[in-house]
């Protein structure tokens, strides 16, 4: 992911995408643990990739990214019960 597409995104848009990022890089972990991980390199990829979206919202003046990160995965949880 290039930083340009990051910077288009909308703030809501941001906060999905980290959401999604995230749990790719927990499926990696988990694959890298298993031994079925392919590519190792995908690993730090997917961490650049959270840190290029992490630093968008710290640039747009993003107060308390953790706990609205937090507070959207509960709200999703709720809708799929």
């Amino acid at each position: 992911m290039k930083i340009e597409t990051v910077r288009t995104m909308k703030v809501d848009e941001l906060h999905g995408e980290l959401d999604r990022l995230r749990r790719h890089l927990f499926d990696l972990r988990a694959q890298a643990v298993t031994e079925k991980l392919e590519d190792p390199t995908q690993l730090g990829k997917a961490k650049r990739d959270i840190a290029r979206v992490l630093t968008v919202l710290r640039e747009r003046g993003e107060a308390r990214i953790e706990e609205q990160q937090s507070h959207l995965e509960a709200v999703a949880a709720k809708r799929k019960k």
